[in-house]
């Protein structure tokens, strides 16, 4: 239902079905584990959170990964790995290595204070060592400069080169590809050789991967996926097909509305930069029905957000104003009710950022 009258609840709020989240990552871990891959069920987007994290590890998962040492931090009573998903800061190894299991890395300086960290209070840290296969985010682009970084990482005390991994679509948006995640693999073959070590783990990069399991075209020797988004939101994102059997709709957006009025449609003088420093431009409908929900581009920005009602169009947002036209809409909105959104990833992760949104959980 995408409106009702004012509750208890505060707004704006996410609602939150943890047993979704749980179904999905049923779906998604059973659809790895067919297929010889364990599931990395990634944090990040909702900063976290150990209520949603415990509903992916009653899904399956076999270890959690966020991109900041302050989630995983958060994450400390689930008995279940942790994996530090964004490259290591060396301000940060000494919390690198007591909150993480395992960290992805490019760099040898960084292993060398990872080393440092976990000599320190007698730890061994293990690593996935990046590799860019043309994302241009993160990662080591040379086969040579890798044969490098890993013998220095062999060098290191308490330091444990566990696999390989690359990461591809979240920068530049290059989908991943056989051939791709056949480099990687041949990659971790190479550096078994030259090394007389196991790569234990060959991480072939995240919820834009599950495209090659869904047309049987992932190669065999990727062991390992790291999902976030195809949980949350039940998509794979390299072309964002959703994934069947699963729901798209984990989290929920619920606005009050505050104001209603008819308007123009086009502004009335000298149109210069609005708050953000953009110059808007507007179509001249004549007047229309226009409703301001209270919340802003501080918590979301409005292109992340879907309205559960169609007739709804979304007009934009200052800081704290969400503005939208309502003149086609059937249901007789009125001040003090609510509409309700479905969320992209961005809005999911803006919202739960955003401590002026309440979260509930169902």
């Amino acid at each position: 239902m995408s409106y009702h009258w004012l509750s208890e609840l505060l707004y704006p709020r996410l609602e939150i079905s943890l047993d979704k989240i749980k179904h999905n990552t049923q779906i998604l871990v059973g659809m790895c584990r067919g297929n010889g891959i364990s599931v990395i069920g990634v944090t990040k987007a909702f900063c976290g959170c150990e209520i949603i994290a415990r509903a992916m590890v009653a899904g399956g998962v076999d270890g959690l990964a966020d991109s900041r040492i302050e989630n995983l931090k958060r994450l400390c009573h689930i008995k279940l790995p942790k994996l530090l998903l964004r490259l290591p800061m060396i301000s940060q190894a000494r919390e690198v290595v007591e909150y993480s299991d395992i960290s992805l890395n490019s760099e040898i300086e960084t292993l060398k204070a990872l080393s440092a960290a976990a000599s320190s209070i007698r730890r061994t840290h293990r690593v996935i060592l990046m590799f860019d296969l043309g994302d241009l985010r993160e990662g080591i682009y040379d086969q040579t400069e890798m044969l490098r970084t890993v013998e220095a990482a062999l060098a290191l005390d308490n330091i444990v080169v566990a696999g390989i991994g690359t990461n591809l679509t979240c920068h530049s948006g290059v989908i991943p590809t056989q051939n791709h995640l056949t480099r990687l693999i041949e990659l971790s073959k190479t550096i078994e050789n030259n090394f007389d070590i196991v790569i234990d783990i060959v991480s072939g990069g995240s919820s834009s991967s599950l495209h090659l399991l869904e047309k049987a075209a992932m190669p065999d020797g990727i062991n390992q996926l790291r999902l976030g988004e195809a949980i949350i939101l039940g998509r794979e994102t390299s072309y964002g097909h959703p994934i069947i059997g699963t729901h798209d709709d984990c989290f929920r957006l619920i606005t009050e509305i505050i104001e209603i009025k008819d308007k123009p449609s086009v502004p009335t003088g000298e149109i210069g930069l609005d708050a953000f420093g953009n110059k808007p431009s507007f179509v001249d409908k004549g007047i229309r029905k226009r409703a301001i929900c209270a919340i802003g581009k501080q918590d979301v920005f409005p292109e992340s957000i879907v309205p559960d009602d169609g007739d709804i169009v979304i007009l934009g947002a200052s800081s704290d104003h969400l503005i939208l036209d309502i003149t086609d809409c059937h249901r007789p909105y009125q001040v003090g009710q609510v509409v309700s959104f479905k969320l992209k990833y961005g809005g999911i992760l803006s919202c739960m950022t955003s401590p002026y949104v309440s979260k509930n959980f169902t």
